[in-house]
């Protein structure tokens, strides 16, 4: 809007006079115990992010005018994150598969069209989380205000909004205008989310525990999309409001890892046995999926690049894989009580070539796209780490109901995924042959120059509660502040403050070494929110702060706040 960037700097000033703890006094109450994860929508100065993010909150702070935003960007507090962003779509908001504890959106309703509003009520209570509270106040005026682009608004629309989405009304109230203007008066709306609001977590219970199996399949489609939804969320195609589309070649990579060690590997029965005692027949085992019976699940991976008669067999089982899970748990993972499919797909042949194959978004979504519910995508990725173990354990429980020859052991071995292994090698040698080009590598958290070959090579994210070795996520550290950091993710005010030293390793060590596809397809599928057409390292590193955000929420991850100043000879060595 024009009148917000060419008043940006009255505004900005407008804003800070008066305290957002006096303005939000009035529903304050009804924040939980413990801050969580907020998002501010049409944060204009940062005023209120940063006065959440005062008393322990994250926030993500939502801006569609520039100017206001680079104003608001230098003074934000280190645990406000910026986003370009604009109602009623908020497109990149969503594609960062945040649901947060508390939305608020203060003198922001009136931008938004009457005929856009039920469409950006559905999308704002899709971001919140069960329990969840939603404020937004708004600004009634007797005069009209033509140039700053407002429409009419009324508790009773908001209201009527919230019951048609089973969101419940914890407050009402109004209150005269803070700068005194006669014209103006606010009224403030609150609500609060039930528990159960999206319904994705019993969804997902209902299809593991109680839906009739006939095989694992329903099992390990879940599995495969918890997995993706968890670890590539940068691999969705699209957004809509209601649905996510990620690649249907995705999916099959997927299953083909889950397979491979249960069906191949240890040919443990994947459904009722046959009369005769012989293990059934399965959709998507044929000649190509034997081919790849020697090869480890773990090099199976985006990013990965294949060549010659492994490439065309590798064409050929993904392709077999889409045409089973289409036919078979697709169709048959329904909504309860109802006929209709909780997933849709849409599969498209991709002919064999023995020419080279890579695992990117390009060639995973040439064999189709593969559509989840937006509800049910959001759940399976903030509850993975629950979700995992009840696949699991009905798993384990149908496949010991089917053949009783094996013991636990195998069972187990067969259900790991294959993450590789912790291994930081390739980066230490390129931190080596940097310093032997005369080049100074510094550990990013503490600036103090490494010398020799005493360092560490640190996960920033770590490798126990998220197992990736991407080149972002490995970073050059002193061996006493990679100990002190443990299993620790940096909090925000040491991201803040190493910002630059990441940008300018990456640059350094990856982007200007050959490396930059590697770096960027690895980020674009492990990070939320970036766009593939726009690869710049500033984009990788805002998606790192949503992934740290993510991390800390889901998991719970204790925050490390860096180390003192290294003062002894001994330490600065390292």
């Amino acid at each position: 809007m024009s009148y917000y960037t060419d008043n940006a700097p009255e505004l900005f000033d407008q804003y800070l006079r008066i305290p957002a703890g006096e303005i939000h006094a009035g529903w304050k109450s009804f924040l939980p115990a413990s801050a969580g994860l907020a998002c501010d929508i049409g944060a204009g100065s940062g005023r209120d992010a940063n006065w959440l993010a005062s008393i322990g909150w994250d926030v993500i702070a939502v801006e569609p005018n520039k100017a206001l935003r680079e104003l608001a960007i230098p003074a934000a507090h280190a645990r406000v994150t910026f986003m370009e962003d604009a109602l009623p779509g908020l497109a990149s908001l969503r594609s960062t598969s945040h649901r947060f504890d508390l939305i608020l959106l203060s003198a922001v309703w009136m931008h938004v069209p009457v005929k856009e509003r039920e469409r950006a009520f559905r999308i704002v209570t899709d971001l919140l989380a069960p329990g969840g509270l939603l404020v937004i106040t708004l600004r009634q005026s007797s005069i009209e205000e033509t140039d700053r682009q407002f429409h009419p608004v009324s508790a009773d629309e908001v209201i009527g909004l919230a019951n048609r989405r089973a969101i419940a009304l914890v407050q009402q109230s109004q209150s005269k205008d803070e700068l005194g203007r006669g014209e103006v008066t606010w009224q403030t709306l609150a609500f609060k989310m039930p528990d159960d609001g999206t319904g994705g977590l019993p969804l997902l219970r209902h299809i593991i525990v109680n839906d009739n199996k006939s095989s694992t399949y329903k099992l390990g489609l879940l599995r495969a999309l918890v997995k993706i939804a968890e670890g590539a969320p940068g691999m969705v195609s699209k957004w809509t409001d209601t649905h996510v589309e990620i690649p249907f070649g995705l999916v099959a990579l997927y299953w083909l890892k889950l397979y491979i060690p249960l069906i191949q590997q240890r040919a443990i029965a994947q459904g009722p046995l046959r009369k005769n005692g012989a293990k059934p027949g399965y959709g998507f085992v044929n000649k190509d999926f034997d081919a790849l019976a020697t090869t480890s699940t773990f090099s199976l991976r985006v990013g990965a690049r294949f060549s010659g008669d492994f490439a065309a067999h590798l064409t050929g089982a993904l392709r077999s894989a889409c045409q089973l899970i289409q036919q078979m748990p697709t169709r048959f993972i329904t909504w309860p009580g109802q006929a209709s499919a909780v997933f849709d797909c849409e599969y498209r042949s991709v002919r064999k070539s023995v020419g080279p194959v890579l695992l990117d978004k390009a060639f995973l979504r040439s064999f189709g796209s593969f559509s989840v519910p937006l509800s049910v995508w959001q759940t399976m990725g903030q509850y993975a780490c629950w979700l995992e173990p009840a696949i699991l354990n009905e798993w384990k429980a149908l496949m010991q109901g089917w053949e009783h020859r094996y013991g636990d052991g195998i069972y187990d071995q067969g259900l790991q995924w294959d993450e590789g292994r912790r291994d930081t090698n390739y980066v230490r040698n390129l931190v080596g042959k940097l310093q032997e080009n005369g080049q100074q590598v510094s550990c990013v958290w503490t600036n103090t120059r490494l010398r020799n070959s005493n360092y560490s090579v640190d996960h920033c994210f770590p490798w126990s509660y998220w197992s990736n070795n991407d080149l972002w996520n490995l970073m050059p550290s002193t061996n006493i502040a990679n100990g002190s950091k443990s299993n620790g993710i940096p909090d925000a005010d040491l991201m803040r403050s190493s910002r630059q030293r990441i940008l300018q390793w990456w640059e350094m060590a990856y982007l200007n070494e050959g490396l930059a596809d590697q770096f960027y397809l690895e980020a674009e599928t492990a990070l939320p929110g970036i766009d593939e057409t726009k690869r710049h390292p500033e984009k990788v590193f805002e998606a790192l702060q949503l992934q740290r955000l993510r991390l800390r929420r889901d998991q719970q991850l204790r925050e490390w706040r860096g180390i003192s100043m290294v003062t002894t000879s001994n330490n600065l060595t390292e």
